[in-house]
């Protein structure tokens, strides 16, 4: 644009410098963006890809003593679970009886079998895990534990 006025001149061409300015700085972002977009997307693939499986692991106490249980878990057990890095998704109780009567439920989750079994190894050697399964034999809370391990499916939504 063409003006008899110098200033008028002068202020043109510094917004063209800042325009110039502002567009490199949007397209540095803009790369910065899709690169990171890019890198969180292979993240997530290489997650789906995985050995990941869940452990399901059924505890059938002693009859009464699901209350219990649950306390030791609360207040012991699942600060051992996460302290050997066996990640709990969730903790659970039947609403209906006879199952309400003496069945917990949790699930883990571990990045494979290989660690799911180092990390219970290190729990299980740990002195605190000892001496709350010291106490579990003189207040038996637990007949029976069943434990199945699962990969999900290619089409579950939690994978």
């Amino acid at each position: 644009m063409k003006t008899n006025h110098p200033s008028l001149a002068v202020t043109l061409d510094r917004w063209k410098c800042k325009g110039r300015t502002v567009c490199a700085i949007a397209l540095l972002c803009f790369a910065a963006g899709s690169l990171l977009t890019a890198r969180l997307a292979h993240t997530n693939q290489v997650s789906a890809d995985s050995n990941r499986v869940f452990e399901l692991r059924v505890y059938h106490a002693v009859p009464g003593k699901v209350p219990a249980l649950e306390s030791r878990f609360r207040d012991t057990a699942s600060k051992l679970l996460a302290k050997h890095d066996l990640k709990a998704v969730g903790y659970w109780v039947p609403d209906d009886a006879p199952a309400s009567d003496n069945t917990f439920i949790y699930i883990l989750v571990h990045p494979s079998r290989e660690e799911a079994k180092k990390n219970w190894e290190a729990m299980f050697a740990d002195p605190a895990f000892q001496e709350m399964a010291k106490s579990e034999k003189s207040d038996k809370l637990v007949e029976k534990v069943d434990v199945t391990y699962m990969h999900p499916t290619d089409f579950s939504p939690m994978k």
